[in-house]
């Protein structure tokens, strides 16, 4: 098992399946990514040697994968949200983004998209604020102060 930039890949899977265990990498980046490094498709994990895999870990360093990909979109449906653009709006109600229809099929994109929901109900369950003011409160001693 070789474990490269965070993620452990399988000896015996082939290179080309075994990229795309990387979050962000697919099946045609993997492929550029092994006509880049002039690796043959049914080469193996065991397989390669130091410096191709010296070399793979530098590529694959140089780009976007795993969290700080997640971070990027994430930052990007924060972006859209605090616009109030039509996409954030959906996002933020948990209801389909690409203009799907919701009549009947929307359970996925509620999942999803539900999850930037709970993320936030987590961040403000530690406050605690009461809805009763306190009597420090400017708006109690207002209202029961004698004007007359």
């Amino acid at each position: 098992m070789l474990h490269l930039l965070g993620v452990n890949l399988p000896d015996q899977k082939l290179v080309q399946y075994a990229l795309p265990l990387f979050y962000g990498i697919g099946q045609k980046t993997a492929l550029k990514v092994l006509a880049t490094l002039s690796i043959h498709k049914t080469c193996k994990i065991a397989d390669l040697s130091e410096p191709q895999v010296n070399q793979l870990s530098t590529l694959l360093s140089d780009m976007k994968i795993e969290s700080d990909l997640r971070k990027q979109i994430r930052a990007n449906i924060m972006h859209h949200r605090s616009i109030g653009s039509y996409v954030g709006r959906r996002h933020a109600m948990g209801l389909p983004v690409r203009g799907q229809n919701t009549r009947n099929n929307a359970k996925t994109a509620r999942r999803l998209n539900g999850r930037w929901l709970k993320a936030e109900k987590r961040e403000y369950s530690s406050s605690t604020r009461s809805i009763i003011p306190s009597a420090e409160s400017p708006f109690e001693s207002f209202f029961n102060h004698r004007w007359f």
